[in-house]
């Protein structure tokens, strides 16, 4: 004969928005923010994983479209004109930097291939910079919400266990009505820095690894336009 298997009685899902009205105004502010702080962070993570994807596939098609031409230096101007794109961008600068310093050379009588090509370079490093900074827009005010979010979430928790203490010392009860708000308040408000934390955390680092590496992609097309214009000018 078995046994009655009998089961406890099933909790009753806990209601956040019960848990935020019992809250104190420092608390909900807290929580509110922390919320507003989430929506800025996966606004960033998704926009900015959309952008180094289609940043990608641009320079692949450049990439591919400038390895097909015979030579880079006498390219029609339209190939200088699509500055949206990181590695066209550096192309740019390096053609009308070496033309330039051409020009200048030709002027005074003096061209030398090797400062024209010391002109390039030098274009060439200052467009890597200012891509760097191109792919890494946004992750700083993203990595601020990674490293903060828990510090904002921790503070709403010590202000509600200072609100609960608080309650008991002015009515010298330690009940449950006296200490739910205030450790309501502190747990909602960990919960909440956690929740903006986590995902930050591993959107972050994803995005940075994205970052790295097309940062040393970047650098290897570089030098290869570098080598290429080179070997053109002698």
């Amino acid at each position: 004969m078995f046994a009655l298997l009998t089961f406890p009685p099933v909790l009753a899902t806990t209601n956040i928005i019960d848990i935020f009205e019992r809250c104190d105004a420092v608390d909900q502010v807290l929580v509110v923010g922390l919320g507003v702080f989430s929506l800025i962070a996966w606004t960033i993570m998704f926009g900015k994983h959309f952008e180094l994807k289609r940043l990608r596939l641009l320079n692949d098609s450049f990439e591919a479209h400038l390895r097909s031409k015979g030579t880079l230096l006498d390219l029609p101007e339209s190939f200088r004109d699509k500055r949206a794109i990181p590695y066209a961008d550096i192309f740019a600068d390096a053609v009308e930097a070496y033309w330039r310093a051409a020009a200048i050379a030709k002027e005074r009588g003096q061209d030398s291939g090797r400062a024209r090509l010391e002109h390039a370079e030098n274009a060439i490093q200052r467009a890597i910079a200012r891509q760097t900074l191109r792919y890494e827009s946004s992750m700083i005010f993203l990595a601020s919400i990674v490293s903060g979010a828990p510090f904002i979430g921790l503070l709403g928790t010590v202000w509600g266990v200072m609100e609960a203490f608080s309650s008991v010392a002015m009515q010298q009860t330690a009940g449950i009505p006296q200490l739910a708000p205030g450790v309501s308040g502190a747990m909602l408000a960990t919960i909440a820095g956690l929740i903006v934390a986590i995902p930050s955390v591993f959107g972050y680092n994803f995005l940075l690894g994205n970052t790295r590496r097309m940062t040393t992609e970047l650098e290897n097309f570089a030098s290869s336009l570098a080598d290429r214009i080179e070997l053109e000018s002698i």
